[in-house]
Parts: structure tokens; sequence; C-alpha cells
């Protein structure tokens, strides 16, 4: 048989395992797989050495933003910097574009939007917003793999944050199509007292910090376990930020809920404690807490109480994070995050982990939250030909010349981190390796393949 290539590392990630292998592609697919280096006597063929060869990372937590708010961030540039760093399926959220995905018809443009512009593959959310229960059912039914939500401000007016009782018809809808609903827990207080604090010292790091606390994540969550229980409708709860909240979500489990959870790399490598006043490349809501808050994060991992792990890419110009003013109150509340998943998630956890750990958190775990483990998140033959090269070892500090974000705004600027990407290959084809792009628009739009 004619293979369009083989690949072959002594570190491929097949069975749980790091082993010898050669991967032969054809039209994608991993077509054969032999368990020792074997170079074919036609096509092109490559031997990765001792770098790891594994699935391509699954992010299924990322904020394009386009169409609508394409200067913040677009399919583009996002997709990128998604293979730069080794990941080779993102999911994007129903905000902040414009419009926001929470119609078939919203969704449309979206993926209209994407057409010929994605370096990596694809997949989409909608939204549940109090205006849009009626459409609910047409947007499941169009192939969206969950439904996002939040219970407090989402930042942006045209997403407005759902009540309870919108929450009852929602998600009475939801549980009868078996995919999740995806929620921002924190159940916010206009008295709360700290606020004062924050609008006297807006460029006050602890003050920030004061303003969102843990009870906020830790009351939305018993609140989304018990409208769980109710409805027996799968809950996401996204970038888990307090520790606090991890004893409810284990009892949880236990009782045989369906509960998930990510936290992202951010909560993990940065600590309050470290992030200046003024530092607004820091802000996210929930807020990065205090380094034994993050430490109990970690060691839930280590447990296996954490899901998988996520960027919630959320990209803003300049002006928008207030770098000049540093002002707290004001920034945009997100992280750019999405090329550093990878290297950012091990420097994290590389101390606290096995590798025979780690990877899954990236690959397997998330292709099975998203049910795309039939194609994705593993080495086997008949599964598309996503993967990565990299290295555990090395390290490199995050400079602007290897950030491939449309705007270089990110608290991992200047930061060392381990896990360097040498190569991504999407659907086949190398996209990207040694700090260049070798093919674009490799990526699909996976709703309509």
């Amino acid at each position: 048989m004619q293979y369009d290539f083989a690949i072959f590392s002594k570190k491929c990630w097949i069975d749980h395992k790091l082993r010898p292998a050669t991967l032969f592609v054809k039209d994608g697919l991993i077509e054969r797989i032999e368990p020792e280096k074997v170079i074919p006597s036609q096509g092109t063929f490559e031997d990765a050495g001792e770098s790891i060869l594994m699935p391509g990372v699954i992010d299924a937590h990322v904020h394009i933003n386009e169409p609508g708010r394409t200067d913040w961030e677009g399919f583009k540039t996002a997709t990128q910097a998604a293979a730069a760093g080794g990941i080779t399926t993102l999911v994007d959220m129903p905000l902040n574009s414009t419009p926001v995905t929470t119609s078939r018809l919203f969704l449309d443009q979206k993926i209209k939007a994407a057409n010929g512009k994605l370096n990596v593959n694809c997949e989409f959310y909608g939204g549940i917003v109090p205006e849009n229960i009626d459409k609910l059912e047409e947007l499941i039914q169009a192939g969206v793999l969950g439904i996002k939500a939040f219970l407090t401000h989402s930042g942006i007016n045209d997403f407005p944050n759902v009540t309870e009782n919108d929450l009852e018809k929602g998600m009475a809808i939801i549980s009868n199509y078996d995919i999740p609903l995806l929620v921002h827990c924190e159940l916010d207080d206009d008295n709360y007292e700290p606020q004062k604090d924050l609008n006297q010292k807006p460029e006050n790091y602890r003050a920030y910090l004061n303003s969102r606390p843990k009870s906020w994540e830790n009351n939305a969550i018993k609140f989304m376990i018990k409208l769980c229980r109710k409805y027996n409708c799968k809950v996401h709860i996204v970038h888990l930020s307090s520790a606090e909240a991890l004893k409810d979500i284990v009892e949880a489990k236990k009782e045989g809920l369906p509960i998930t959870v990510e936290t992202c790399p951010h909560y993990l490598l940065f600590n309050a404690e470290e992030i200046p006043n003024g530092g607004t490349s820091f802000k996210c809501a929930p807020p990065i807490r205090e380094k034994k808050n993050n430490d109990l994060l970690k060691a839930s991992i280590a447990k296996g109480v954490i899901d998988f792990l996520t960027t919630d890419h959320s990209p803003a110009p300049p002006k928008i994070k207030e770098l000049e003013s540093g002002n707290f109150k004001k920034a945009w509340g997100g992280i750019a995050g999405l090329q550093f998943l990878l290297p950012a998630a091990w420097t994290a956890l590389k101390d606290k982990i096995s590798l025979d750990a780690f990877i899954p958190l990236l690959t397997e775990k998330p292709a099975q939250f998203l049910k795309l483990n039939n194609r994705k998140g593993f080495l086997k033959v008949g599964f598309d030909a996503d993967f990565v090269i990299w290295n555990p070892n090395e390290e490199f500090v995050v400079s602007k010349d290897v950030i491939f974000h449309k705007h270089k705004i990110t608290p991992y600027l200047n930061r060392k981190l381990f896990g360097k990407v040498y190569q991504t290959y999407v659907n086949g084809k190398k996209v990207f390796g040694d700090n260049w792009f070798y093919h674009f628009n490799a990526g699909n739009t996976i709703l309509h393949q």
C-alpha cells in the first residue's frame, strides 16, 4: 500500500504507555502501526527519535470571538496559536462573538466565518440565555457539543446570565440530548462589602481577588449539583478556581451524578501572592487564588477528581485589558493562553504527576467528554492522524516573537516553561514545526464533515 508518510518515535503514547512505534498515515488517518522502526519503501519518513509522539491536544474551552470581535481574536490567529502549542482540536464557546451563538442561524454564521481559516479542527458550543429557551432545541439538533450558561454577568451584555427559572426550563430540554450544560459558576452579591474596596483601590490585585470570593463559586456549584440531581442533566463546571468546592464535587460524583469539572493552567502555575498590582494580564474570573488553594487543585488532579484541563482562552486588545492604567475593575477578565496549554500545564504539574497521568488530561479525557473518542484522543488504527511531537524536558522562555495569538498579551510572557512543541500534525498534514507553519487550512469544522 502507498502511504502518505510514516513517522517513528521511541516514545509513542499507545495503550497508555510510551513505547517505540512507527505510524503510517494515509488520507488523514492512521492506517497502520508497527511496534518498531519501519522505514517505508515509498513515501516520506520522519524519525522523531526520543521526542514524545502523542495524540494532538484537545482544548475544550476556547473563546475565538469571530465574527464581530475579530479584533480581539479570530479563527486564523487562534488556530495558528493552537497548532503552535500542539493543539489539534478545539471547541469554540458561544461568546464573545457577535452575534453570540444562541440560535441555529447564529451558529451557521459562526461556521461560515470559520470557513477557510482553520489550521486545526474546530467544534462549537451553543449558549443558553433568558431569551432563547424556545430556540434551544433547534440549536442542539444542529450539532453543538454542549450548551454554555453564566450564573453571573458574562462581561458582555449580549450574553446575559440565566436565572434558576431559565435553567429549570433549559435543563429539562438539554437532558434529553445527552450533552453537557457547561456552567460558569459564580453567584455574585451586589452588596458584597469588598466590592467597595476594589472601587477605592482598582489597581490592587488583592482587592480584585477579595471582590470575587470562593463562596461565590462554592455556592454556585452547590446550586448546580442540586439542579443536576433534579433533572439528571449532565453538568460541567468550567474553569474551577476554588478548591473549597472540591468536597461537594467528590460527593456528587460518588452519588453517581453526571458531574464533570475542568480547571486551567493559570490556576495551577500562578498564585495571587505573585501577581503585581496593576498586572491586568492576570485578570480572569473566577480569579487566580492563593498558593495554598492552588496546591489543593493540583492535588485533586493527582487524585483524579478534576477530569481534564483547558485554557479558557479569552483574549482582548491592549486597551480593553487596561494595560496602561492597571485598573482591575475595568480590565477585561480573561487569560490569553491557547498556545501554552501543554507546556504551562506540564510546568505546573510535572512535580506532582507522571507523564502517564498527565497525557490523558489533554487527550483522551477531553475526547471522551466531547464524544470524539471514536476518532480522536488516541493513537489507533483508523483514528484521525492528529498528533504532536514534543519534549517535556526542554525548557523555553515565552517571548513575543514566539506568540501567535492576535495580541501578545499573556501572563505567560517572559515565563520559563517546560515542554517544547516541535511539530503538530492535523488530519495527516504537518501544520507546524520549527516555529513555522507548513500547511494552512488543514482543520475542519467537525459539525459539517
